[in-house]
């Protein structure tokens, strides 16, 4: 498979700047994700890689070769789109033994029908093979155009928000099978999404891209529990990470609605008085009767093993994950507190992470 890096890459549209000095930098056999929103910068990333666009300024490696001069077809990636790229009148064969039947490949009529085969078992598509692909639904159009990209065997595999145009349930099994199937292949992939959930349930990687530029890289874990300002706190877990605008006093947090709640022994670097925002997931705050905190309870949803609470506090809104048992009623008053080691402390003007900064 390959390693791909992007070294300074820009990518300028007339006076629009789509990609401003990336560095990303992909292992081989990884399965990184690309995450932001429509406009950040992730299919022009994706086209970049692919050789359909040529980089302002930056280099690209694909495993350690500068492949500024190469060809989409030398690259040998395979791009899957959100929009189907089949041939209607084709059957499902036809269509996946057409990338093998270019001039470039010349692949041997026997190992063609092999590789369909296994590619059909795979995606367990096999009893569609004869069928035409106008006849399909959604969902087995992609595994159809999935199944084209796997077939070339290429180097890469480069996706662009390939399931978001299916329903939730077929996108959450669609997710376990490429996963599965880039595990198996030992793959390099390239997933761009604007789904968190898709980024924190599939990638080894993620990389978070906000208006062209990467703002933070690493592990869904290291994403999720130590988010680099609050922008990644923001695009990263649902319901999203809750921002508390505060200062510190006397080793406490004093919200700007007036409550104080207790911060753990790593937060030494804030000096009391310093304008901050602290960070907290809705699971690491609990509802008790002899909590500091005062609040009422403004919206309540049920998601079977646990509810999402929405607390008020003056005019500020706190979401907090409560088991499903526990008995709540729209405007009842109930205190609450935090885990005060989970606490993230956001610098309130810049909004970066006081861990990060420096």
């Amino acid at each position: 498979m390959a390693h791909i890096e992007l070294k300074g890459i820009t990518k300028t549209f007339g006076s629009h700047t789509a990609l401003k000095n990336l560095n990303i930098d992909i292992a081989d056999g990884e399965f990184f994700v690309l995450l932001g929103q429509t406009g950040a910068g992730k299919t022009t990333t994706l086209r970049l890689i692919a050789g359909l666009e040529k980089p302002t300024a930056g280099q690209i490696f694909i495993d350690g070769q500068d492949v500024a001069d190469w060809g989409a077809a030398e690259r040998d990636v395979a791009l899957v789109l959100q929009q189907y790229s089949l041939y209607p009148r084709y059957t499902v064969r036809e269509n996946l033994e057409f990338p093998l039947k270019s001039r470039i490949r010349r692949v041997e009529p026997g190992e063609i029908k092999e590789r369909v085969d296994r590619v059909a078992k795979t995606l367990r598509i096999e009893h569609l093979l004869d069928r035409k692909t106008d006849r399909l639904s959604g969902g087995e159009m992609q595994r159809v155009s999935i199944g084209r990209a796997i077939v070339r065997k290429p180097r890469v595999f480069l996706m662009d928000e390939p399931l978001s145009a299916l329903d939730a349930k077929l996108r959450e099994a669609l997710r376990t099978e490429l996963k599965n199937l880039q595990m198996n292949l030992g793959a390099t992939f390239l997933f761009v999404t604007h789904d968190q959930i898709e980024a924190m349930s599939m990638g080894d990687k993620i990389g978070v891209l906000n208006n062209g530029q990467l703002v933070q890289t690493g592990t869904p874990q290291e994403i999720y529990g130590n988010p680099v300002n609050t922008f990644v706190a923001r695009a990263v877990g649902s319901p999203p990470m809750n921002l508390i605008a505060g200062t510190l006093a006397g080793g406490e947090a004093v919200a700007s609605e007036g409550y104080r709640l207790p911060l753990g022994n790593g937060h030494g670097i804030a000096t009391d008085g310093r304008p901050l925002t602290f960070g907290i997931r809705p699971e690491d705050i609990f509802l008790d009767s002899g909590a500091p905190g005062e609040a009422r309870v403004h919206d309540v949803e049920n998601h079977g093993v646990e509810k999402i609470v929405t607390l008020r506090t003056g005019e500020k809104f706190i979401h907090a994950t409560v088991p499903t048992q526990t008995a709540l009623r729209i405007e009842d008053t109930v205190r609450f507190s935090w885990n005060p080691e989970k606490v993230v402390l956001f610098d309130a003007g810049s909004g970066v992470s006081l861990r990060h900064a420096g």
